[in-house]
């Protein structure tokens, strides 16, 4: 069920849990406490998400939980593009390469779909049961509280919903977490801005590997094909170096990019008209000071941000909802929502949490660093490295983070 919330217009909901943010994580979550007998409502303040998402590409750990929970094959049915390896580039020579076909299939693979894709299955996967209320175009300005300080509910844009529990789903900027009072725990660990931006067009040769691309005194590209004839590239920048570059006009952004990538020259010359057809992400890395208060928890990039290298950032969303299910749904029943009980995702989820950051950090490193180990001795020690347990515990570690993560079907109900 779809609401819109109109100016001037004032409307109150009571419901088991309130999901703020319709993102892979909140309409995950959201479907899977659906599934177990609770009642959902999820607050989104967009009007659509057939948007433009940065991120968009499914590691085999998300694949194997969307597909358990029915809606990966009909967000593939829109569109999507398999890619089998991950390399690292120096001109024609292969530094490092992370071959996905050794998994096990049929999660052999990544997935690049666009996210529009993905969220257009689960919205219609919840709106199968009678308990699910959708609310979009509402912004969260204020969490209701009771005399004692617990949260009971969130209120915006002329709409207030009552709750047992608030879930702040809402993204590395989350209005939730700012709202009650809890520090983003942001750091600089990567010390990087990436600068994205489309082409249309030929996938680009060996469109079925994700490649870094890394020359001589430039900054690491990231291209990849996108659906349905797109060419994704992230070029990599030092932090706020955007600034440097920008001021010489659109012409010399536009050469810098050109020398960054020259076989997508003529692409950019031809569709990089102005700046806006760029777009900047501001790479850092953070973990909220805590997850959960009163009658509060946070989930996904709200309760830890990542950077895009190693594309974690859905595979991490979607486990976070299935940690959280079984928790949220002992909470309600029990009417416990306390910091306390809530508090039993961060002990669970954050020593994965915490693996994952320093696996970017290795990776980073292999991107960014220079020098002679990088450029000789690194790809030597990584084909010797990928004939034993290491590399398979590596790749297993980057495809499916804990693979232990499992779907507590049990709690479903008829």
């Amino acid at each position: 069920m779809t609401a819109d919330v109109h100016e001037g217009a004032v409307e109150e909901e009571q419901t088991d849990v309130c999901v703020v943010g319709a993102g892979p994580a909140g309409l995950t979550l959201a479907l899977l406490l659906l599934r177990s007998g609770l009642r959902v409502t999820v607050v989104e303040k967009s009007r659509s998400h057939q948007r433009e998402f940065r991120g968009e590409i499914l590691q085999p750990g998300a694949m194997r939980i969307l597909d358990r929970l029915g809606v990966l094959e009909g967000a593939r049915e829109r569109g999507c593009h398999e890619h089998r390896r991950f390399r690292l580039m120096e001109q024609d020579r292969v530094l490092l390469d992370i071959d996905y076909r050794s998994l096990p299939a049929p999660y052999n693979h990544l997935l690049s779909i666009p996210q529009s894709h993905l969220l257009t299955q689960l919205l219609l996967s919840c709106a199968e049961f009678t308990t699910f209320r959708y609310v979009d175009g509402c912004r969260v300005t204020d969490l209701l509280r009771d005399d004692r300080g617990r949260v009971t509910g969130i209120a915006g844009d002329g709409y207030t919903c009552r709750a047992a529990v608030v879930v702040g789903a809402d993204g590395r900027f989350s209005k939730v977490r700012r709202l009650a009072g809890i520090a983003a725990g942001r750091t600089e660990a990567f010390d990087q801005d990436v600068l994205w931006f489309k082409l249309r067009g030929d996938r680009a040769a060996d469109g079925h590997d994700i490649r870094v691309f890394r020359g001589s005194g430039s900054s690491p590209v990231l291209v990849y094909g996108s659906w349905p004839d797109r060419v994704q590239i992230g070029w990599t920048l030092p932090h706020k170096g955007y600034q440097a570059v920008v001021r010489g006009g659109l012409g010399h952004v536009k050469q810098q990019l050109a020398k960054a990538v020259p076989a997508y020259a003529e692409l950019i010359d031809d569709q990089i008209t102005s700046l806006r057809d760029l777009s900047l992400l501001d790479v850092f890395s953070g973990r909220a000071e805590r997850w959960a208060t009163d009658g509060l928890v946070l989930i996904g990039d709200a309760a830890h941000t990542h950077s895009p290298i190693g594309a974690q950032g859905i595979n991490l969303a979607v486990q976070d909802a299935v940690v959280l299910h079984p928790i949220l749904v002992e909470a309600v029943r029990l009417c416990d929502t306390s910091a306390a009980f809530l508090s039993r995702f961060e002990e669970t989820r954050a020593p994965d949490i915490e693996a994952m950051m320093r696996l970017q950090g290795m990776q980073s490193k292999a991107m960014l660093s220079t020098g002679a180990f990088a450029t000789k001795v690194r790809p030597r020690l990584a084909a010797v490295v990928r004939h034993t347990p290491l590399y398979r515990r590596i790749l297993r570690t980057i495809a499916y983070g804990n693979p232990s993560i499992r779907v507590a079907e049990e709690l479903f109900v008829a």
